[in-house]
């Protein structure tokens, strides 16, 4: 069931979307991969913006990184200075016994560091290894251990942590310390004492360049090797989710572009989808090393001048409910902006194109096949909560179990096929797992790649999120996927942010749960009360449960609703429902 006003609503935006040009089919059918038998990221990110003489920009003067500080002077930093402290650093490492196919951790936040050691290790040939500054003990362990990586490159927020696991690391036999680290090797000083060009290794673009572990649901974490090819692959859908990014898309010149993203560039989504595709194009990306809040990433975008970003949707939703009308605070000169991990949701949908005059652009990959879905407002049509279309160059389907493309409406598991349109290999696919080929094989059905990611097709070719396959669940015989109800409690007020799950129920094998964050005024307003559960929280219960029973399904309205302080979340900003759905079979098992 849907309110009167929405369908309204709805008929408007088809209405709208009826006047927005539509070019996919010919970008779609037009476009063909261009991937030389050898390629460097190194080369494309930093040494070619480098040398002298490229466009009307002297490489003197063109800025790579710009390391953002809230109560201090921003620093910038030129391609040139990457390239010096790259060439410095990969003298380094190979002094170290660094040589071609080594795994290299990294394990820094965003800072000009990180970018460097990123381009050194390419250039080397040997394979980068991000790791997160917010990964436990156990975590980073497994990952040294199982990757042999033989060096890692830390600051003062990782250095305690590597340390505490090196013994159960025997192949890393250096850790080089910098900022305000201190570790066998001196970051700085070691770099001083390099000032020779490095001679890069001339790498097909089929090698490995990068090893990410992938989170570990039903079993270790694994790791996925992505070649240098790869990048090829990511760029089509970055340039189209940014809005035509690197280019006026008028005139076709390039444009001013300065992006910025709070993901972490140990992640797929700030490395592949922030850090590497904005050097490729020569632009200058903001480093900020700091907690993320609304009012840090407003002052940001002003502060710095930044026209693309990628912003979580959870991020999106702080910061919407902090800032309903943020031009009467900031001045922005937003361009495009993409977001990924989780549905955005007609809400966030909505405040983006009224309040940000920037509709958003969704997109879907994964760290083994990134960047392969999605929208691009500016070429055809963005439909509010569709994760969008293939983008240009990826053959992207709904299969089901056998590997055959489900019809319109049925569900189904995203893939992307080996081969595009025009029966070309695909750039963007990874290599394989690290020492797990039976977990590889498992990954493919014939030329199709599983993302194990349900999702309908429409009639028009956009896809629409069902969830992960072990989020969406069935209750008193409906098929639920949470991320519709989740948006429909953050469109009310009262709601900060929402989690669906089910919980075990003897009858009917399980009921709708909400775990629910309240608005700030809200969790005031409970905190004065004397009683926990009194009559305060069941009237803010009853109004949700009426106001998701009028916008959907009647089965889809949450039978219960728990409130919280912090939903569970991944260090990339994905909600862990998981986490939720584990608590409440743990309370069910207690039952007596």
């Amino acid at each position: 069931m849907i309110k009167r006003d929405a369908t309204k609503r709805s008929q408007h935006s088809d209405k709208a979307r009826s006047a927005q040009p539509d070019h996919y089919a010919a970008l779609h059918q037009g476009f063909g991969w261009q991937v030389d038998e050898y390629f460097n990221i190194a080369e494309a990110c930093c040494s070619r913006w480098a040398r002298p003489g490229r466009g009307s920009q002297d490489a003197i003067k063109r800025i790579a990184i710009c390391a953002h500080r809230t109560a201090a002077k921003s620093t910038f930093h030129t391609y040139l200075e990457l390239k010096k402290a790259a060439d410095a650093l990969s003298h380094v490492l190979a002094g170290l016994g660094v040589q071609r196919g080594d795994r290299v951790a990294i394990v820094m936040p965003q800072r000009f560091e990180t970018a460097v050691a990123y381009m050194a290790v390419f250039q080397m040939g040997a394979v980068a290894m991000p790791l997160s500054m917010l990964f436990g003990p156990e975590a980073l362990a497994f990952r040294l251990h199982d990757s042999e990586a033989v060096v890692a490159i830390c600051d003062e927020s990782s250095i305690s942590s590597v340390n505490s696991v090196r013994a159960e690391c025997p192949a890393l036999r250096t850790v080089v310390a910098a900022g305000d680290a201190s570790g066998d090797v001196d970051y700085a000083s070691a770099l001083a004492g390099q000032q020779r060009a490095f001679t890069a290794a001339k790498t097909k673009a089929d090698e490995a360049a990068v090893l990410i572990y992938t989170s570990g649901t039903t079993g270790p974490p694994k790791g996925a090797l992505i070649p240098h090819r790869a990048l090829i692959g990511n760029l089509s859908g970055f340039v189209c989710s940014q809005n035509w990014f690197g280019f006026d898309g008028k005139t076709n010149a390039r444009s001013d572009a300065v992006f910025w993203s709070p993901a972490d560039w140990a992640w797929t989504g700030g490395l592949m989808d922030a850090l590497l595709p904005t050097l490729y194009f020569g632009r200058p990306i903001v480093a900020f090393n700091g907690r993320f809040s609304p009012e840090l990433a407003f002052s940001l975008m002003q502060q710095q001048g930044v026209t693309h970003t990628f912003l979580f949707p959870t991020a999106l939703k702080a910061m919407m409910k902090a800032y309903p009308e943020p031009g009467r605070h900031f001045k922005l000169k937003l361009q495009g902006i993409m977001s990924a991990g989780e549905a955005v949701g007609d809400a966030v949908f909505d405040y983006c194109r009224a309040q940000l005059g920037v509709v958003v652009n969704e997109m879907f990959g994964q760290t083994e096949i990134n960047y392969v879905v999605g929208n691009c407002a500016v070429l055809w049509p963005a439909r509010a909560g569709s994760m969008g279309k293939g983008y240009p160059g990826h053959r992207v389907a709904v299969i089901d179990d056998e590997g055959k493309e489900c019809a319109v409406g049925v569900p189904g598991d995203v893939a992307v096929n080996r081969f595009d349109v025009h029966g070309h290999p695909d750039p963007i696919f990874f290599l394989g797992y690290w020492k797990n080929e039976a977990a590889t094989r498992a990954k493919f059905t014939g030329d199709w790649c599983r993302t194990g990611d349900l999702a309908k097709r429409d009639a028009d070719g956009y896809l629409w999120y069902e969830g992960r396959a072990d989020d969406v669940f069935k209750a008193a015989g409906y098929r639920i996927g949470p991320g519709e109800i989740e948006n429909c409690l953050v469109k009310h007020p009262a709601v900060t942010n929402a989690a669906v799950v089910p919980k075990p129920d003897r009858e009917r094998g399980a009921v709708v749960k909400a775990y629910v964050v309240l608005a700030p005024d809200l969790i005031a307003d409970r905190a004065r009360q004397s009683v926990a559960g009194s009559q305060f929280d069941a009237e803010i219960i009853a109004m949700l449960q009426a106001h998701v029973k009028t916008m959907l399904a009647p089965y889809e309205y949450p039978k219960e609703i728990e409130f919280i302080e912090a939903l569970p979340m991944t260090t990339t900003g994905k909600v862990q429902r998981r986490v939720l759905r584990l608590q409440e079979e743990e309370r069910f098992r207690a039952l007596p």
